[in-house]
């Protein structure tokens, strides 16, 4: 069989104040801080997971939050959306939400026969949630109730000069499908399709260059099985002259990395061993997870990084 990717596995952005960040996804998103490590390159940085309840591929969103780093611009050659899935019956739960938390957000809109509320996190991250029939379970424990809570991502945007380049390294090698079209944006799906399986292509011929910093997407990761899969794809992605690193060791997944023709760094992971390989499921996000490389550094770090507050769930 021809490797192939099944959807999106996470997202990661740089953020700004780590705590901030904090209070923002894991307070007015609801999401679940499913795991508290450090940058690997960087380890006096957090890298933060959120996502629900277990952590499962395709509700991941990862943020370096460099407090002191510059402020970057969103723009082509970079995911410029990344849109996360309630249930449909929800969006007046959260447009009230929104409003008690201070987050301004635009008029609702249709997008491909479902509702999107567009806003920005506080690092001015452009975020949406898409109300959908979106099957996955919600997060019962968590600060939204759990019917209408977040299920993870609806889908990303990439903003690229010439989108038939990047669709079709998409459509041709990742396993992707071309769905849907409109306005200059390319709908593709993979694997199932739906929810969590979605990206759109947008053109973005004349637009300004994206820069990295605070409030852009560092990188798209998308999913595969198994690490057979994952090095099969290796080395078809290879063969077309991509750039593409090493298989590295990142705990939770196996990763690969390189850009796509657009511009915009991907990243191929591996669905296991998942969250739950070093810490149990119900204290996942409490304990400060380091690779075994770095643990006799562990006590500078602990110095070092700032102590997070996670805004407690409902009934807690």
């Amino acid at each position: 069989m021809t490797p192939e990717t099944t959807g999106i596995h996470h997202v990661t952005a740089i953020s700004g104040e780590p705590q901030r960040n904090v209070d923002f996804y894991a307070g007015t998103l609801g999401l679940r801080l499913v795991k508290k490590t450090v940058n690997f390159d960087d380890p006096e940085t957090y890298h933060l997971y959120y996502g629900d309840g277990v952590g499962n591929p395709g509700t991941i969103m990862t943020f370096f939050p460099w407090a002191h780093a510059p402020g970057g611009r969103i723009g082509a050659g970079q995911l410029v959306v990344t849109s996360f899935s309630i249930p449909a019956t929800s969006l007046g739960y959260w447009t009230e939400r929104l409003v008690e938390s201070g987050v301004r957000f635009e008029k609702p809109r249709d997008r491909f026969g479902e509702t999107v509320l567009t806003f920005e996190d506080p690092d001015r991250l452009r975020i949406e949630l898409v109300a959908a029939e979106d099957g996955r379970q919600g997060w019962d424990d968590g600060p939204v109730p759990a019917e209408h809570s977040v299920r993870g991502f609806h889908h990303v945007a990439l903003a690229v000069e010439t989108t038939e380049s990047t669709v079709g390294l998409m459509t041709g090698h990742l396993g992707f499908r071309r769905i849907d079209e409109t306005e200059g944006r390319v709908r593709l799906a993979a694997g199932e399709g739906g929810p969590g399986n979605t990206v759109d292509v947008i053109g973005a011929s004349g637009f300004p260059r994206g820069s990295m910093g605070v409030g852009t997407v560092h990188h798209v990761a998308f999913r595969v099985p198994d690490e057979e899969t994952h090095l099969a794809l290796r080395e078809e992605v290879a063969a077309l002259g991509y750039n593409v690193t090493p298989v590295l060791d990142r705990n939770y997944f196996r990763s690969i990395y390189f850009r796509e023709p657009g511009g915009v760094l991907f990243e191929i992971a591996t669905d296991p061993p998942g969250f739950a390989v070093d810490e149990p499921e119900e204290e996942l996000g409490t304990h400060l997870k380091l690779p075994p490389w770095l643990e006799t550094r562990r006590e500078r770090l602990e110095e070092v990084l700032p102590l997070l507050r996670v805004p407690a769930g409902e009934g807690v």
